[in-house]
């Protein structure tokens, strides 16, 4: 296909996916079924362009004064793919594409953006979610924002049970892998360009082999900061498809019990070849029919809580999740995230730790979750969080976003990492 044709294609996908509120993923899904003439270097770069659109939804429709597909698409060429306005012209008016440009388009592609924007459209932030974003970051809600809309690069755990982090460097070398962030455990494969398909590293040897999984850097800290450690008894509680779990298993080095539960048997049933894959043999998966099962296997020396939220922190990756969430849904993830604690808080023995982890920049979901649970349990103290990382990871900590001491904000801005939260906690 050419670029006038991959735009149209956009254009149709964002209809889909704005007009109909259906899921990006989705939507690109089943275009691709209904067009199966399109290869994977097409598929790559309209899924690109779909999701730069999505990224920047708010500046690139206040660029056109127009948030409709069309307008954010030919906006997105000119701002995220540096096509030029004659380019785009071009394009627009050959056959199979979105249609000649107007006078008004043309004229919307080739002026500068005004200076005096607010921060919903320069930070590309939820209008109703910026004073979230300005009581977390302050003067910087603009800068953190806009980072939350970039693309997002390839971050894999090296499973330390079967390899080190140079034979993954090895393995992965052709598509330029090198030492990630923060993480000690941490490969990273830079974004991909929209004319540079993305690496399927899960379709390599190593992976099969089980050297390595999926997970960004700021994910990799999170557990790391739980401490968890050979011969412990360790509880994480909202699995999931287990990406925590298999980095708590290697950092126990399989000695010790780990026990893996989801209220959600669907998200949970991944865990199980995964486990196999990673070679953990410590592990005892507990389903959400099993609750009893869970109580009766504590208490623990430490629980891991990797709390339901608005996945904020992780919009570079999901964009359509940014401009889906309301109210309502916040209101109700605050909900789940105070019962999780209280699960948590059962569950962890005295002396023992509870790790609460968010995907979230949030502070509603972060540190007001974190100091109405310690109001709550006067007998639960905070563990500041440089303290922990010198403990489990070592060297100099980075400064939390949010400019907090006890607990620790991780941000694309700052720390080049997913947007995550860590709140590590004592039981007396």
């Amino acid at each position: 296909m050419r670029l006038a044709g991959r735009a149209q294609a956009a254009i149709d996908i964002l209809t889909e996916i704005l007009e109909r509120h259906r899921p990006a993923s989705e939507a690109l899904k089943d275009w691709g079924k209904a067009h199966r003439f399109a290869g994977s270097t097409d598929r790559h770069a309209i899924g690109t362009l779909v999701y730069d659109s999505l990224r920047r939804r708010n500046s690139l429709g206040a660029r056109m004064g127009d948030g409709r597909p069309r307008a954010l698409v030919l906006a997105a060429l000119h701002d995220c793919w540096n096509a030029s306005v004659v380019d785009i012209a071009a394009l627009a008016g050959e056959a199979h594409g979105p249609g000649a440009l107007t006078d008004s388009e043309t004229q919307t592609l080739a002026r500068a953006i005004p200076d005096d924007l607010s921060v919903a459209v320069k930070g590309d932030v939820p209008e109703w979610l910026v004073p979230s974003f300005e009581r977390a970051f302050g003067e910087r809600a603009v800068e953190e924002g806009a980072a939350i809309a970039s693309r997002a690069p390839i971050d894999l755990r090296v499973n330390t049970l079967k390899a080190t982090r140079q034979q993954v460097l090895e393995a992965l070398a052709r598509f330029g892998a090198v030492e990630g962030p923060l993480s000690p455990q941490c490969v990273r494969i830079a974004a991909p360009g929209h004319d540079t398909r993305n690496a399927n590293v899960e379709a390599e040897t190593a992976h099969g082999l089980g050297w390595y999984e999926l997970q960004d850097a700021a994910s990799q800290v999170a557990a790391l900061l739980s401490g968890a450690a050979p011969g412990e008894t360790v509880a994480d509680i909202c699995a999931g498809a287990g990406g925590k779990t298999l980095a708590l298993a290697a950092m126990m080095r399989n000695q010790g019990k780990l026990v893996a539960h989801d209220v959600d048997r669907f998200r949970l049933r991944p865990i199980f070849e995964r486990l196999t894959r990673a070679g953990v043999t410590n592990c005892e998966v507990i389903s959400a029919q099993d609750q009893g099962k869970l109580d009766a296997a504590g208490p623990f020396d430490c629980v891991v809580i990797d709390a339901p939220c608005s996945g904020s922190g992780s919009w570079r990756r999901k964009p359509d999740a940014k401009w889906r969430l309301t109210q309502k849904q916040l209101d109700q993830r605050l909900k789940d995230q105070r019962q999780v604690l209280e699960k948590g808080f059962n569950l962890v023995k005295p002396g023992g730790r509870l790790t609460y982890i968010t995907c979230s920049v949030l502070p509603e979901e972060n540190t007001d979750q974190v100091r109405a649970f310690l109001s709550r349990h006067a007998e639960m103290k905070i563990i500041p969080y440089k303290d922990q990382w010198t403990r489990t990871i070592g060297g100099e900590a980075p400064l939390s976003a949010d400019g907090a001491a006890d607990t620790l904000l991780l941000t694309p801005a700052q720390h080049d990492t997913d947007g995550f939260f860590v709140a590590v906690m004592q039981r007396g």
